[in-house]
């Protein structure tokens, strides 16, 4: 009798497991609208700068740089003007390599280096299964966006924690695991060095500094925006600021006295994170090596 209850829980317990499972769609549509942010440069903004919600994906923001003009693409299932007719190996490769397909518009010419692919090849196999399921799911919206323009070869810096790479088993150390986070996530990718248009991840990690001009659509007279030092310096970066106030800047865009902080930072999908993540990052952040 005994072994017939403990079997009766123990498949009671499998089946609710089951239940509460994360489907890889659902993973993606996480990972995708929380710490990836996809829609901070490829959804539309009205006038006011807030995003358009029912056209999200369909193309964003354009980026005026000395090396390119380029305006982040339709990633919605639409066939010609988005990724509807791309496999699901051409997406990946798009997303970890930054290269289109070999066919239909712009045939083989890479995506602009705004594309974080250098960062997003760090993404395990079964969180960039994830991502693909959830595209897949996005409504075909047909919006055709200016074809980029390069001035220059282009070119991605390369992000050491991504080349060295992940594994299941690392992520069961938080702050590794935040370390993870922050790379899919492209953290650095603005809150590092930079210096003549290269991003010095090695003695610059998380030193802040890099300038961007007022978004699209920002009132007249808007200054650009100083990115922050995110590194463990206890005056020049957040060593000094508790848990909270760096969950609070990350996930509300309020600094630790009070002021805003400005785009690009993805504060409104980083609201969408899990404690746990935050708790990770937060983690992984206090291993940043100071930099004054």
């Amino acid at each position: 009798m005994l072994r017939i209850v403990i079997a009766a829980v123990a498949s009671l317990l499998a089946t609710a497991h089951f239940a509460y499972a994360e489907t890889p769609t659902e993973r993606g549509a996480y990972l995708v609208n929380s710490i990836m942010a996809c829609g901070n440069c490829h959804s539309p903004r009205d006038a006011e700068g807030k995003l358009i919600a029912d056209k999200a994906f369909s193309g964003g923001l354009t980026f005026d740089t000395p090396p390119f003009v380029a305006t982040a693409p339709n990633i919605t299932q639409d066939s010609e003007t988005g990724i509807g007719s791309w496999s699901d190996a051409e997406i990946k490769r798009a997303l970890v390599e930054g290269m289109r397909p070999g066919h239909g518009h712009l045939s083989g010419v890479p995506l602009a280096a705004i594309m974080p692919a250098n960062f997003y090849k760090a993404l395990l196999p079964d969180d960039l299964d994830a991502v693909v399921a959830y595209l897949r799911t996005v409504k075909a919206i047909k919006n055709r966006v200016p074809d980029p323009v390069y001035k220059a070869p282009v070119r991605r810096d390369p992000y050491p924690d991504a080349d060295a790479g992940f594994s299941k088993a690392m992520l069961a150390d938080p702050a590794k695991r935040g370390g993870y986070l922050v790379t899919i996530g492209h953290c650095m990718e603005c809150h590092s060095a930079w210096s003549r248009g290269v991003s010095d991840f090695r003695a610059g990690l998380g030193g802040g500094g890099r300038v961007f001009p007022p978004r699209d659509g920002s009132p007249e007279g808007t200054p650009p925006t100083v990115i922050p030092n995110i590194t463990a310096h206890p005056t020049a970066g957040i060593g000094g600021w508790t848990d909270a106030e760096i969950i609070r800047a990350v996930t509300h865009g309020v600094a630790r006295d009070g002021r805003p902080l400005k785009p690009p930072m993805a504060y409104g999908y980083y609201a969408n994170l899990k404690s746990s993540d935050l708790a990770d990052i937060v983690a992984y952040l206090r291993t940043v090596p100071a930099l004054p």
